[in-house]
């Protein structure tokens, strides 16, 4: 794991936001994140039938996205599984981006005013 320098987000909270970062990194896992968000609880298997990918590999990756926090699996009729999504981990991660932003914000405008300043004195 590399390590980056400290943002304003507690510890736990930019380990919560590296295994959001980490799942959402494939395509595949944001498209079954996606399915699941607007179509609400779903199997594997109803899954497997609204994308492009086998029922196998969908359970695969719910259970990547179960580890990172951002599905929750629950019982259902006939010892199916269905996933729901969870999106605590996900404002978790959008903290992350926002201290990491607030951290930025002020150097990056005092760079930006300091160029601004250099760009007048020289005309």
């Amino acid at each position: 794991m590399t390590s980056w320098p400290a943002t304003s987000t507690p510890p736990d909270g930019e380990a919560t936001a590296e295994r959001v970062f980490t799942a959402l990194a494939d395509p595949t896992r944001r498209a079954i994140l996606a399915a699941l968000a607007s179509g609400g609880p779903a199997t594997a298997t109803d899954l497997a039938v609204r994308l492009p990918i086998t029922r196998q590999a969908i359970a695969k990756h719910l259970a990547l996205l179960a580890e990172a926090g951002l599905v929750t699996a629950e019982p259902g009729e006939r010892r199916r599984v269905r996933y729901r999504v969870c999106s605590a981990p996900m404002q978790v991660a959008q903290q992350f981006l926002a201290a990491l932003a607030r951290d930025w914000d002020g150097p990056l405008d005092a760079l930006k005013d300091h160029l601004d300043r250099h760009a007048l004195g020289s005309v």
